[in-house]
């Protein structure tokens, strides 16, 4: 193995070890029951149709599409040793992944999700018991793999991490320097973003994740979601900006570097406070020549990197940095792992050492994909498919204008 791809790091014992550079990936390893009504369902009554077991949970699901696209990872979750950690160890098994990072013992009851879906494979209602990845997935635990922490090109956590679990993950990858980008998960788990907001680099709310996390850190309730009920009326890109800068700002305001927020078919906003960092293809900072190498090649070539480095704002500006991104138009067989591809897809361009623009058409790219495949990640990725559709989207995205929200 190349050099490069490891990293010297001091472990407990007071030894230096090399580690192979992986990306730190902790949270959720779910079981999910997806029950899908060949007819319109009526109340208090059964109605004919299909019940599929699928792997799930976002950290899992992100981690999927990540080792899918040629990304080196650690995972870090917890199951227990029942019926359903056995099928979800099973397969992260056979796929060639390590199980060193999950934590297994009888007192863990598998986390699983039964989810029920419309006839159009929209989610109609869920019931989540989940509370094994609170109670197990502690920050002791977390601890024992620093030494994966510390040599990571990127660490991301889920959400569904209890409050101090959060905190102690962000804090130990800032301490090392690492990038940390937050999921949210949910509108109410969302709001644990609080415990850990000076120490988070991304984070990839939707529009009512976004509105919940804006008031959680603004210690109030002064923002309210956009109401869409009324479906004649449609929003364009600039006036949906408009609306969403608020808290967009309190957000990039209280530390987090880079803010995407995912609309649904309404695209991807990529915000920061003057222009990020990750702006710049970089190769040198996370090595494109390792084990994904292709995506770095194939998209590199087609996307020219630094797209929006001559932009007129810069890093500590007032003004803020945004970019939209239109969404793709798919065949859509379910949409329950878009947002985690989409959060895999971007993670593993910026492991390849692709800039933040190329990242988020990649990520795009493959959340398309995903609603295209009856299974939370898709069983495999067309470079051919990935690379043409993030093409699609890398030149159709635009910069925003800020001047009359400043």
């Amino acid at each position: 193995m190349d050099s490069l791809h490891r990293h010297s790091v001091l472990v407990e014992d007071g030894k230096v070890k090399e580690v192979e550079a992986e990306a730190v990936i902790i949270g959720g390893m779910v079981l999910d029951i997806h029950a899908t009504p060949s007819v319109p369902a009526n109340p208090r009554t059964t109605t004919p149709g299909k019940v599929n077991y699928m792997l799930g949970g976002v950290a899992r699901n992100v981690a999927e599409c990540m080792s899918k696209l040629g990304t080196r990872l650690h995972l870090i979750s917890a199951v227990g040793l029942d019926m359903a950690g056995n099928l979800l160890l099973e397969h992260w098994k056979s796929a060639g992944q390590s199980l060193e990072g999950i934590q297994r013992c009888q007192e863990i009851e598998t986390p699983v999700v039964s989810n029920i879906f419309d006839v159009k494979g929209e989610l109609a209602a869920a019931v989540a018991s989940v509370e094994a990845i609170e109670k197990f997935l502690t920050p002791e635990w977390i601890q024992k793999f620093d030494y994966k922490i510390g040599s990571a090109p990127v660490v991301m956590v889920d959400a569904n991490l209890s409050p101090p679990a959060l905190e102690a993950s962000c804090r130990m990858a800032a301490e090392f320097g690492i990038p940390v980008w937050f999921e949210p998960v949910s509108v109410v788990k969302s709001k644990r973003v609080v415990s850990a907001v000076k120490h988070i680099t991304f984070a990839s709310p939707n529009e009512d994740e976004l509105i919940a996390m804006a008031n959680a850190l603004s210690c109030g309730d002064l923002f309210r979601p956009i109401e869409k009920n009324n479906k004649t009326i449609k929003f364009s890109t600039q006036s949906l900006f408009h609306m969403l800068y608020p808290a967009i700002w309190v957000l990039l305001e209280k530390g987090i570097k880079v803010v995407i927020v995912t609309l649904g078919r309404d695209g991807v906003f990529l915000c920061s406070k003057g222009v990020p960092r990750f702006l710049k293809n970089d190769s040198k900072r996370s090595n494109p020549h390792g084990s994904n190498s292709d995506l770095y090649v194939s998209i590199n070539s087609n996307c020219p990197p630094n797209r929006f480095c001559k932009a007129p704002v810069v890093e500590g500006s007032s003004k803020m940095f945004a970019v939209h991104f239109p969404a793709l138009p798919a065949s859509v067989v379910r949409l329950t792992g878009a947002g985690d591809c989409l959060v895999g897809g971007t993670l593993a361009s910026i492991c390849a050492g692709l800039d933040i623009v190329q990242s988020l058409a990649v990520g795009i790219a493959s959340a398309k994909a995903a609603v295209e495949s009856e299974t939370n990640a898709p069983s495999a990725f067309s470079m051919a498919k990935i690379t043409g559709d993030a093409k699609s989207v890398y030149f159709a995205s635009k910069m925003l204008s800020c001047q009359s929200m400043l």
